[in-house]
């Protein structure tokens, strides 16, 4: 009986649809016992994850969240948002005190190896960059020869500033920080003469300065930053979820469906529009959900160029253009697969 067991045990280690089974149980279905989604953001990052006036999260990253919640509860309001610093995301998301973590996270190959962790998409194509006082009279990253640099600890900045440097043979020195806000606080006192993190995040972090108009980012970008949002390596369906809802935001873009429009568009007689609002097929229960998944995002979030700019684009205080973000259609590289 003991082998018979042990031998069972084993093959369904093999068996396709196993690892979902369990999967379920650890993330979708415990979401929906809780009763809310859990998620990691970034603890206040203007355009990406921050509480508004009204102590409200909005963000990029947070419509992702509510996109989600939107699905399981038609309710985009069913989330607790976790702040979460660069260092302790990761393991935050490791140990299951959050169910999802979006949180401007770089896709990297080691991350996505060697933690248990997925990336699932990338919703944001960013690049590092350089933050200095206009006063300084440096114009371009090559002439920063010798500067002391503000950085974040525990992010892919540090290892992207020493490539940097040493392939350009320039000599620099790192003053680091935990956060964020004490990196851009020690820039605006002098500690450093740059401050280097995602070109997104500096357009934020500008805004924080007693005189942001008195500080210009340099135009060189030096690193591939694809940010996502990030889940367990053990729940497929779980990472599909996730994919799928940024991807259905994409699309959904692509054909012309907004929350003002989206019951109109039921009425569509486009098949790809009509399965993407479950007006046909059955594609919600591929990742658990009820068949009108993604109508229910659109309708309660919107498509991801409305999230786009409301949060970082021209209706919001960064003003950042569309650039690598645009649609595949508009010369950029959001591109989504078809729903079919």
């Amino acid at each position: 009986m003991k082998r018979l067991l042990v031998a069972a045990l084993a093959l369904a280690t093999f068996l396709p649809g196993v690892e979902h089974a369990q999967a379920q149980t650890s993330s979708l279905a415990t979401v929906k016992n809780r009763g809310e989604l859990i998620c990691g953001v970034s603890p206040g990052l203007a355009g990406f994850g921050i509480p508004d006036a009204q102590g409200n999260w909005v963000g990029l990253d947070v419509d992702l969240c509510r996109a989600i919640a939107a699905e399981i509860f038609n309710d985009a309001g069913k989330v607790k948002f976790v702040p979460l610093s660069s260092k302790d995301r990761f393991t935050a998301l490791q140990s299951g005190e959050v169910d999802l973590l979006s949180r401007t996270s770089t896709w990297t190959m080691a991350r996505d190896t060697a933690l248990g962790l997925s990336f699932s998409t990338v919703n944001y194509y960013d690049g590092q960059a350089f933050l200095v006082q206009k006063k300084l009279g440096v114009q371009s990253a090559l002439k920063l020869d010798g500067a002391s640099i503000c950085l974040q600890q525990g992010t892919t900045t540090e290892l992207n500033v020493a490539d940097f440097f040493r392939a350009n043979k320039i000599k620099y020195e790192v003053v680091a920080f935990d956060k964020g806000d004490e990196a851009i606080k020690a820039f605006e006192s002098g500690r450093c003469d740059a401050l280097t993190d995602d070109s997104s995040a500096l357009y934020a972090l500008r805004l924080k300065l007693t005189a942001p108009e008195d500080a210009v980012v340099l135009p060189e970008i030096i690193s591939k930053e694809p940010l996502g949002p990030v889940v367990r390596s053990s729940d497929m369906q779980w990472i599909n979820l996730v994919k799928w809802t940024h991807f259905a935001m994409l699309n959904a873009e692509e054909f012309g469906i907004t929350k003002a429009n989206v019951d109109e568009m039921l009425k569509s007689a486009n098949p790809e529009i009509r399965r993407l609002l479950g007006v046909e097929g059955k594609f919600g229960e591929a990742v658990g959900l009820s068949n009108d998944w993604a109508y229910r995002a659109i309708k309660l979030v919107g498509n991801y160029g409305e999230a786009f700019e409301r949060n970082v684009g021209a209706g919001s205080v960064l003003k950042i253009a569309r650039g690598k973000n645009a649609l595949w259609t508009n010369g950029g590289l959001q591109y989504a697969p078809p729903i079919r």
